[in-house]
């Protein structure tokens, strides 16, 4: 054979596998399109995509629309609001401030923040950055003060004098982790106090104009123009509904950018544009007061998926949603932002990984579980187990019953759903196997209790089972009646009315509601959770209400 011959048939191979991984990387694509196939149409909202490899978008596309009432086609340039992903900035924000020696992570919060509170312990910087500092959401309580979202607007003001009200913690600092917005808007408000300027100016100078992020902005101004932006949107019927949001805050949320800026963000993490102190702190996880690790770092949660580490955060608010997930050690991203609250980018970014990353991914190991067509258990077992289970932190309630022979879970988010036995104490929620329920040995004459894993949306809740109800007539509910004043939400008024054999709450943020009996002076709408208080001659004289993420508001009765 000729060296020419040789040399042709080289060439040849060189083609046919050029052509090959071609194919393959159209397979891909593919696949990753029909993941979002069922927004991709001109009356849907939908989604901005971008998936990294070796320093490279080698994907980017647009899905559905980006304004439904303008006829605006969605692009990757499209600008969203992020939601909680703005965290990881702010947290970069202080990062700069610590490196520049103007902050210390150990600093008492009130040393930039004197009109909070003093509480029983001191809250550190680092307790906000790690969600360990115990501190409400101020979200949640700005709507228990009467601020509607998307109907009243509020601004930093407003959530500092409502954030500085509060005469209790959900928790002693660094005792718990438990995610709370108000953290990391309290992180934006030292950035501001220290630096002389606005975290959008702060940002801009710091990370935005060094990355070349030339169409990302921290909004303290919500009729404030940005061009090219998406709206955002909710289901409504058939249809959709525009959902944007008009709340001020920043710090927690309300960055603005794009798929294309966050590219030039990722990469940042692998060149140490900011530099590697600032890059390797942002990877410092938290610890808790007993040494316990977390998952959390600056703005950002680490761990594993499929035995691979990732580095990823979500965002939720209002229309929007968002993700960045990072695999370091394969130098592979996905970052998708959504402009419609029903699309999930986490879970369509996870199954992105699976079609890229599918030779490197390993599934963890499962033990062994019994079929359930082997696991029987008795009426009076499955009754056994059937009652009201409140939280142990926030106070929200699951209700099992017994229901054809089988139990079924409702409460706390969760449709009613039928559980299935993979032991005599383990069960698994029906059609969601990420979602498991096991009841924990107790002691004889002690309530019984439970854990709540939810593996989907990372969640882990401690159940305690309350006691037996009893029978509440017309004029027992009558008691719990009234007028209901806080304090801690600037002096709002509920009024609890009890008539058709129903106790009823009714507030400007809350319409009128039916409330559920749960356990003894203990109701719920299944939003809210009321305990009420009884003073000296058993007289109600006010009662605790909680939401997830703020336990135990007081309100006195009038």
């Amino acid at each position: 054979m000729s060296s020419w011959t040789k040399s042709k048939r080289l060439w040849c191979i060189v083609l046919l596998l050029f052509l090959a991984s071609c194919l393959s990387a159209d397979e891909k694509t593919d696949q990753v399109d029909r993941l979002f196939s069922p927004w991709d149409t001109t009356t849907s909202p939908g989604a901005a995509l971008a998936i990294i490899k070796d320093g490279l978008v080698i994907y980017e596309r647009g899905y559905g629309m980006a304004k439904l009432e303008d006829d605006l086609i969605m692009t990757p340039s499209k600008i969203f609001d992020i939601a909680s992903v703005s965290k990881q900035f702010t947290a970069t924000c202080i990062a700069l401030l610590v490196q520049q020696k103007k902050i210390s992570l150990d600093d008492d919060v009130r040393e930039y923040n004197p009109e909070l509170p003093r509480y029983q312990e001191p809250i550190t910087i680092k307790h906000l950055i790690y969600h360990t500092s115990g501190l409400r959401d101020y979200t949640g309580l700005l709507e228990l003060a009467g601020y509607r979202p998307g109907v009243d607007s509020s601004n930093a003001a407003d959530a500092l004098e409502l954030i500085c009200s509060q005469k209790n913690l959900n928790h002693l600092p660094g005792e718990k982790y438990s995610y709370t917005n108000t953290g990391y808007f309290l992180l934006g408000q030292i950035v501001e106090r220290v630096s002389g300027k606005s975290l959008n100016e702060f940002a801009q100078e710091h990370i935005f104009k060094p990355l070349g992020m030339k169409h990302s902005i921290y909004q303290d101004d919500h009729t404030q123009i940005i061009k090219n932006r998406a709206s955002g949107y909710s289901r409504q019927g058939t249809g959709y509904k525009v959902d944007l949001s008009n709340w001020d805050q920043t710090g927690d949320g309300n960055l603005y950018t794009s798929v294309e800026d966050l590219c030039l963000w990722d990469q940042a993490f692998y060149s140490n544009a900011l530099s590697k102190d600032v890059m390797d702190m942002l990877h410092q996880v938290g610890t808790l007061n007993n040494g316990a690790k977390l998952d959390y770092a600056f703005g950002l949660e680490i761990n594993e998926y499929k035995g691979l580490k990732i580095v990823k955060h979500t965002g939720s608010w209002a229309g929007f949603r968002s993700v960045i997930v990072r695999f370091p050690e394969q130098k592979f991203s996905v970052i998708c932002l959504a402009n419609l609250s029903s699309i999930s980018p986490l879970s369509l970014s996870l199954k992105i990984a699976d079609i890229y990353l599918s030779a490197a991914l390993k599934e963890p190991p499962r033990e062994e579980a019994k079929e359930a067509a082997l696991v029987r258990l008795s009426q009076e077992e499955l009754e056994e187990k059937s009652g009201n289970y409140e939280d142990d932190r926030f106070h929200g309630w699951v209700s099992l019953t017994v229901k054809a022979g089988r139990l079924t879970m409702k409460g706390m988010g969760y449709e009613e759903r039928p559980l299935r036995p993979l032991s005599k104490t383990l069960f698994q929620v029906e059609d969601r196997p990420g979602i498991t329920l096991e009841f924990l040995p107790t002691a004889q004459g002690q309530p019984g209790k439970a854990v709540l894993n939810d593996l989907e949306n990372e969640e882990s809740y401690t159940l305690t089972k309350a006691a037996p109800l009893v029978s509440l007539t017309p004029e027992k509910l009558k008691e719990y009646a009234g007028d209901y004043v806080s304090e801690e939400l600037l002096g709002v008024t509920y009024r609890l009315q009890a008539k058709n054999g129903n106790l009823f709450i009714n507030f400007r943020s809350i319409p009128l509601t039916p409330l559920q009996s749960m356990a003894p002076d203990k109701f719920s709408n299944g939003y809210i959770s009321l305990e009420f208080i009884r003073k000296k001659g058993k007289r109600i004289a006010g009662l605790r209400l909680s939401i997830d993420s703020a336990a135990d508001i007081e309100f006195a009765r009038k």
